[in-house]
């Protein structure tokens, strides 16, 4: 039986060898290939990158072969590429979208197809649809795959290599104060997390008085002792290296480095939560930007604090860039973000970009010219309280799905922790807000088997009791 090829939060993931195959990969880029000429956009190139996972660049040459092999003309890229690096070659190129190969921050054992449209951000639900449609067309011997051999491809033209890095490069160069940053002076610890991302920071930032010194920067796949996620217990290293070497600053990236994650001078991570409130702060106070902000429900009250502080309104969507992308260029919003670190600037592309994310929170840091510590406490100044976060991860039985799922639903309490239950919000998950605004959120991710349970709440007694009521509500305590 054909395994399923089904689109999550951000692309399709399977595990390698199960039902991530080289022949599903191929079905995959048929579909798009088809999608592609029903929209009449077969005239148009693609960009495919990959990243430093087990076959990423042989997965990127099938659908290269597949898509080459339809008439399309290919840019694949010639090494590894982050996946902001890649998205944005679609601007350059013209292209009617990307195709990035990687499973982003899932385990070694998973890799992935994330699909992106020609504005360089997440396909939206509806091209998804389309593409799930023509793939199941496929599946079911309704048309073929085509292939033709990558030497042949690239022999007539249809498959071209090159080197987004130096377009995307300039692009960061528009966007920031990046000699600035070269010449604060500052000590950098770059963590790589063994992805794609590697010796990007130290590229960007090397020439001046600031330091950039990289950790766990050289390709293993199988990612030792961590997922590459850049969130605790992930990031332990990281906090080790910022204090050994006394840096100022310390970040890390994801598999692909389109999720970011920090560390101040003492070696304390910066949550995700707290990073969507200080880039927001930088682009509105810093910057002086004025214009929406667009979050995921997952993500902070901190940035509707500084929204109305500013005058800016703040727009909740569904997890996943699908969401947030367009969203964004409805409301030509600053920034879109959510609670996985992922962070999206107006200016550039609809799309999560780590090192845009990194290069603005240094800025931030040199403009305000305090430790990190101190910038984190004057954010919490202007939204008039500390605000504190955990998430809890569970893997489950997939056949008790429909049970979790039904019991959360039936769980509609009128008071939690002590606190009215002002609104219960089920658009994605179920998430309950408190009248003093903690919430309490219980969904299942879009990208890998597991339920998520999430807090926000201003007393930090408080995270592990709300996400012991989350446990207990779904049966999991």
């Amino acid at each position: 039986m054909a395994s399923e090829i089904k689109f999550g939060t951000d692309g399709w993931r399977g595990i390698i060898a199960d039902d991530f195959t080289f022949d599903n990969v191929r079905i995959c880029a048929q579909g798009i290939a088809d999608y592609l000429k029903e929209s009449g956009q077969a005239d148009k190139s693609m960009v495919i990158g990959y990243d430093y996972r087990f076959q990423s660049e042989n997965f990127a040459a099938a659908v290269a072969e597949v898509l080459g092999a339809n008439g399309i003309k290919v840019w694949l890229c010639q090494e590894a590429a982050p996946t902001p690096a890649v998205s944005y070659a679609i601007l350059t190129e013209k292209s009617a979208g990307g195709v990035m190969i990687t499973a982003s921050h899932n385990p070694s054992i998973w890799n992935g197809l994330k699909l992106r449209a020609d504005y360089a951000g997440a396909a939206s639900p509806e091209i998804i649809e389309r593409v799930e449609a023509r793939i199941r067309q496929i599946q079911a011997g309704g048309s073929k795959v085509q292939r033709a051999k990558l030497e042949e491809l690239t022999h007539s033209g249809e498959v071209n290599y090159f080197d987004p890095k130096p377009a995307y490069f300039e692009q960061i160069g528009r966007l920031v104060d990046v000699n600035g940053i070269k010449n604060a002076g500052l000590k950098i610890i770059a963590d790589a997390m063994y992805g794609s991302g590697a010796g990007y920071l130290h590229a960007l930032l090397h020439g001046g008085s600031t330091t950039v010194h990289s950790i766990r920067s050289h390709r293993n796949p199988i990612f030792p002792g961590i997922n590459p996620e850049p969130i605790p217990p992930n990031v332990r290293e990281l906090e080790d290296a910022v204090r050994t070497h006394k840096a100022d600053v310390g970040i890390a990236t994801d598999g692909d480095a389109d999720r970011i994650g920090a560390v101040d001078e003492h070696g304390e991570f910066v949550n995700q939560l707290q990073m969507y409130a200080l880039l927001f702060l930088y682009l509105l106070e810093v910057r002086g930007m004025r214009g929406p902000a667009v979050r995921t429900l997952t993500s902070t009250v901190m940035a509707d604090k500084l929204g109305k502080l500013y005058g800016v309104p703040v727009y909740e969507t569904k997890v996943g860039f699908k969401y947030v992308a367009p969203k964004m260029m409805e409301t030509d919003a600053l920034i879109g973000g959510e609670e996985s670190g992922g962070f999206a600037f107006k200016g550039h592309i609809p799309e999560r970009d780590a090192f845009v994310a990194a290069l603005y929170l240094l800025d931030l840091r040199v403009k305000m010219g305090r430790p990190m510590s101190e910038v984190i406490q004057y954010l919490y100044e202007k939204v008039g309280a500390h605000y504190y976060y955990n998430r809890r991860d569970f893997h489950f039985d997939p056949r008790k799905r429909v049970e979790i799922i039904r019991r959360v639903a039936e769980h509609r309490p009128s008071e939690m922790d002590m606190m009215k239950v002002v609104d219960i919000i089920t658009t994605d998950g179920t998430k309950y807000i408190l009248e003093d605004g903690s919430w309490l959120l219980i969904r299942f991710s879009g990208t890998e088997p597991v339920m998520r349970i999430y807090t926000e709440t201003t007393d930090q007694a408080r995270v592990n009791q709300m996400l012991d009521m989350g446990e207990t509500i779904a049966g999991v305590r």
